[in-house]
């Protein structure tokens, strides 16, 4: 019996690679390349947060006044944006798994769409840090209490955020081939595992959000509060 006869259908068929017994494997396996590399990038990201912990522990004065110049709206107003983001790409799995393409297409267009909301945010916030000299290097100015090390705190800044805009540019990439799959019907009940996998890396970077949020934007706001 050849192999293409073992298989349930011709879509299967077409789905399924030739190195796998069968779609299931297929599935498990790109599951698990996902879990992988999410797991190094926990182990990157891990590094920046461990970094911002041990400074603010020693410098606490200067980041706390450093924090008090992130704009506590607009961070608020991006978490919201990502939260429903995870919403819609969430929904847009379980449309694939019942394999209702025209839903993935538009679910994901719209988790595109609060992508693109999240970033302009961001832009907006980084063209504010820009043209009050908040930018670590040669042009760096702060009014407040040890600029030395407020300095170090912008840094930090704009590395953790800097490489979550650059992953959320990837998703964003990942996302608009899926919705080119789906739109070609390349996308089935059987064969849904791409949606899921971008969906597992999507749902990430909004989480490592979800951290970086109290760090850099609720601190400041307590701070100001109290």
């Amino acid at each position: 019996m050849s192999t293409v006869e073992t298989r349930p259908n011709a879509v299967s068929t077409h789905s399924l690679h030739e190195h796998f017994g069968d779609l299931e494997q297929q599935r498990e396996a790109a599951t698990l390349g996902m879990w992988v590399f999410l797991a190094t990038e926990i182990m990157f990201f891990g590094g920046m947060f461990t970094a911002y912990l041990v400074y603010r522990m020693a410098y606490p004065v200067a980041f706390d006044a450093a924090s008090q110049d992130m704009n506590f709206w607009a961070g608020t107003i991006n978490t919201i944006v990502l939260i429903g983001s995870s919403l819609t790409m969430a929904l847009a799995v379980h449309a694939s798994q019942e394999g209702k393409n025209k839903h993935v297409v538009w679910l994901l267009i719209a988790t595109m769409a609060l992508g693109a909301v999240f970033l302009g945010i961001k832009a907006f916030e980084y063209h504010e840090h820009w043209v009050h000299h908040l930018v670590p290097g040669p042009y760096f100015q702060f009014e407040g209490p040890d600029p030395r090390h407020a300095e170090i705190f912008f840094s930090l800044y704009f590395a953790m955020t800097g490489f979550h805009a650059l992953h959320m540019v990837i998703g964003l990439g990942l996302v608009s081939w899926i919705v080119y799959l789906a739109a070609r019907n390349k996308i089935t009940r059987e064969y849904h595992s791409p949606v899921e996998n971008v969906g597992l890396y999507w749902h990430f970077v909004d989480m490592v959000w979800i951290y970086l949020y109290p760090l850099l934007y609720l601190v400041a706001h307590k701070h100001v509060s109290g």
